[in-house]
């Protein structure tokens, strides 16, 4: 048998023209499967030396000549001693995913390989496409062609999750032993695994003792508050120590520490239902982005209240004074991109409460003629109706004042309205107060199983506040409302779902103590607690909160055809809500990450940010 030998450079500039014409070196038509075996050992053992930093093993691999050609994002170079000075500088990637190994014959004792990589150097993460040319030698096989080209947009590669319980989001019962097969970012098939033919040479991952879902969506969340006081000096001033224009700037500029606590959390897809117009940019950038949930922004607000929280050239809230500017409104929020109409519907009484009535009318009318949905936050029932009146397709808020009547739920179904409970955001509010009133840490110890919210915001809530003694007062009439309201809230979410209207899950994650990415789980344990079953959270938290963001096409439920967004967690949400805190992996766009990667993220995140702050 013709065994080529390897002579330096000559020799590896043949195996690239080898590989580039189609007659110089005649194709093997049929593969030889011990060269191909023999090499995919080696190549198996390249990736492994990668994943432990084992400078001689991953030098081993290698073709040991001056002809060893490689080239990646800064060009070609030839040579075994230059690979060999650059590996020994320990310039190891952080976390290191091959997947997809491909391997064809070229002729005898020469095989061309690929791979899909996806590594992180630091808090810099990369994906892209690399390749091997394995030879063989008298020494054995070695490497002598070797690239890498990070291919951003590229889907990632094929992937089956085998052996979880899957519970699909359509509130059907839950599947054993299901596959779920994701190639192109997208779901390709969901069955049992006795039906379901995986591919060959398709990477899987074993999730038996797993149940696997859709990703989480919050259908209710604000990137431009912070989940601190800072974003909220309405209800608690410390403008001189967090100037409010600065807070603005680092929430515009770093979306990113929310969309890695989001991630955290199982939270794949989020709803900003009000905010400066940056948000609405977020939809674009973040649609198909495997390191962010998709969001979704209804851009600033129409206001029944003329609210001061505003910047000096640019507002989150836009005062519905009349019904001119109600259509100017809406029709900016249309330019704008915005994915929704969103009404704040404050009732004060210094406001004539039937004007307001008449533009949150107009404004719902020319959302319908501008082909957006209305949303609209009404606390009471009188505003509620108003709002439904208007067409609202999704309340954000429970109605907490009174009973639900006949009437609201009458025109919530003929409207196909969403009714979004948010029962926990006021106990931030009672706990904010309490604090500042005593001079305690707003939250030393937040709600955060599985370490999501970035240190900056972790120091925020456990630094003790100035004593406000006057917020006493404050605190007290919060604790009396709020307590009155929390049973209303539970009978009418409870009417709500005996009449049949969709109910979804958000948190108003952005308030204080309403954090980004954690909110979910004591929201969702309240929904259960407030008397949902386990089984109507999850389908709140997944295709209803989908459906309340208009992209029921896209995710909400494990189907083929969608974009693979997936959650993984330890024990059986079906039987309790709480067993989505144990997350094992999540999917975004076809990434599947694990727990420990995204915290190990988090940590560098932070120590990027704390080391930054010292220059």
């Amino acid at each position: 048998m013709n065994r080529p030998r390897a002579n330096g450079r000559l020799a590896a500039l043949a195996l690239l023209a080898a590989l580039a014409t189609g007659g110089a070196t005649p194709a093997v038509t049929r593969p030889e499967p011990r060269d191909v075996t023999e090499a995919r050992a080696l190549f198996q053992r390249n990736l492994d030396a990668i994943r432990r930093h084992d400078v001689e093993g991953y030098l081993a691999c290698y073709l040991p000549e001056p002809g060893l050609a490689r080239t990646g994002p800064a060009g070609f170079s030839l040579g075994f001693d230059s690979l060999a000075v650059s590996t020994r500088r320990n310039e190891w990637p952080d976390f290191f995913e091959a997947r997809d190994l491909e391997l064809a014959p070229v002729r005898d004792g020469v095989v061309y390989g690929t791979y899909r990589y996806r590594v992180r150097y630091g808090t810099t993460e990369q994906s892209g496409l690399s390749e091997r040319v394995f030879l063989r030698t008298p020494a054995g096989w070695r490497i002598a062609v070797t690239t890498a080209f990070p291919t951003p947009g590229t889907p990632p590669p094929p992937l089956a999750l085998v052996g979880a319980t899957l519970v699909d989001g359509r509130g059907g019962p839950p599947l054993a032993n299901a596959v779920v097969l994701v190639r192109d970012g997208r779901i390709v098939t969901a069955g049992p695994r006795a039906r379901t033919a995986i591919p060959a040479g398709t990477d899987t991952v074993d999730v038996h003792g797993c149940w696997l879902l859709p990703g989480l969506v919050d259908a209710h969340v604000h990137y431009s508050q912070s989940g601190w006081a800072d974003g909220r000096p309405d209800a608690l001033d410390l403008r001189d120590e967090h100037p409010y224009a600065d807070v603005e700037r680092r929430l515009r500029e770093h979306p990113d520490a929310f969309h890695r606590a989001y991630l955290a959390c199982g939270v794949t897809s989020v709803f900003d239902v009000g905010g400066y117009p940056w948000t609405v940019a977020l939809q674009r950038a973040t649609r198909d982005d495997p390191a962010a949930p998709r969001v979704v922004a209804a851009g600033p607000l129409l206001s029944t209240l003329d609210f001061w929280l505003n910047l000096p050239a640019e507002r989150q809230f836009i005062h519905l004074r009349d019904s001119t500017t109600a259509r100017e409104g809406v029709r900016y929020l249309k330019s704008l991109g915005a994915s929704a109409v969103k009404v704040w519907f404050i009732v004060r009484p210094e406001i004539d409460f039937d004007a307001s009535a008449r533009a949150v009318m107009v404004a719902g009318d020319e959302a319908r003629r501008q082909g957006l949905p209305l949303i609209v936050h009404a606390t009471g029932l009188r505003e509620a109706k108003a709002a439904l009146r208007a067409g609202a397709k999704l309340l954000v808020h429970s109605v907490g004042d009174t009973a639900v009547d006949t009437e609201f739920l009458r025109l919530a179904r003929s409207n196909g309205t969403i009714y979004c409970p948010t029962l926990t955001v006021t106990d931030g509010y009672e706990k904010l107060y309490a604090a500042a009133a005593a001079g305690a840490p707003s939250n030393a110890s937040p709600d955060d199983p599985t370490h999501a919210v970035d240190a900056r915001t972790r120091g925020l809530l456990s630094a003790a506040l100035a004593p406000r003694p006057a917020m006493a007062a404050r605190a007290a009439r919060a604790k009396v409302v709020i307590g009155k309201s929390r049973g209303m809230m539970a009978a009418n979410l409870l009417a709500v779902r005996r009449a049949g209207i969709p109910i979804a899950m958000g948190t108003d994650a952005g308030n204080p103590l309403t954090l980004h990415g954690p909110a979910v789980f004591a929201e969702m344990e309240a929904m259960q607690r407030d008397g949902l079953s386990p089984m109507d959270v999850l389908v709140a938290s997944t295709r209803t909160g989908a459906q309340a963001m208009g992209r029921l096409e896209e995710c909400g439920t494990v189907e083929p055809g969608k974009s693979a967004d997936l959650l993984v967690v330890g024990a059986d949400p079906v039987r309790d809500v709480a067993n989505l805190r144990r997350i094992r992996f999540v999917m975004r766009a076809g990434v599947l990450r694990s727990l420990a990667e995204m915290q190990a993220d988090i940590v560098r995140h932070d120590a990027e940010d704390a080391k930054a702050a010292k220059r």
